[in-house]
Order: structure tokens, then C-alpha cells, then sequence
């Protein structure tokens, strides 16, 4: 018996997910427009949330714009380098979630629409 063509998700994945939270709309909508105008992903979409964490020695809730930006992989240094820019947080959070699977005509139309580092 041989084994399927397809196996696990790859060690590291060539299309990632970028969340940051913002304070504002405002400022989401700002860091939003920059990474797209710079092709440094493709579609960012803005969600209301509510965070809850320890800053300095205290226990905060405050209600935030989570941002999820598609793009690749090797487009990271420069989506965080534009959020730096922007951001007025001193501790952005600025993570990466690989996709594991994704259809092929949406991961080539993330490949065309950010541009090569």
C-alpha cells in the first residue's frame, strides 16, 4: 500500500494570516489602507472585539478593532514594519497564522495581489 499524494500540512505554510489590534477604527482603517496600497496583503478585514490582559502590573479591558490580513508568507516583515509606522501601541500585536489548507483560486489571487518583497 502506498502513501496518499496529500499528507500534513506543511512545516511552514506560503500564505499566512496577520492579526493586529488597534485601539480605533481610525487607526485600523489607516494601517488597513497602508498595507493594501502597498501590496503587503490582499484583503484586511476589521472586527470589533473586547480584550482583556495584563499591561504593567494591572489587569485592563478595553474595546479594540482586530485586524486579519491575507497575505504570504515572506510579505511579514514589511506588514510589520507598516503597523510599527502606524501603530500607536508600544507592544503592537502584530502575529502570523498559517493557512493549512486554502482553495487554489483564492491563494492565487493573495499571490497576485501582493507584491513581491
Amino acid at each position: 500500500m502506498t502513501a496518499p499524494e496529500s499528507g500534513p500540512p506543511r512545516a511552514e505554510a506560503a500564505h499566512i494570516m496577520v492579526l493586529v489590534a488597534c485601539a480605533d477604527e481610525a487607526q485600523a482603517t489607516r494601517i488597513a489602507r497602508a498595507l493594501i496600497e502597498a501590496r503587503a496583503a490582499a484583503c484586511v478585514q476589521s472586527l470589533p472585539i473586547r480584550s482583556t490582559y495584563r499591561w504593567r502590573d494591572e489587569i485592563l479591558t478595553d474595546s479594540e478593532v482586530l485586524l486579519l490580513a491575507k497575505t504570504r508568507a515572506d510579505a511579514f516583515a514589511r506588514i510589520e514594519a507598516l503597523v510599527r509606522a502606524e501603530h500607536e501601541y508600544e507592544v503592537p500585536e502584530i502575529v502570523a497564522v498559517p493557512f493549512v489548507a486554502g482553495t487554489a483560486d483564492y491563494l492565487g489571487w493573495i499571490d497576485r495581489e501582493v507584491g513581491q518583497p
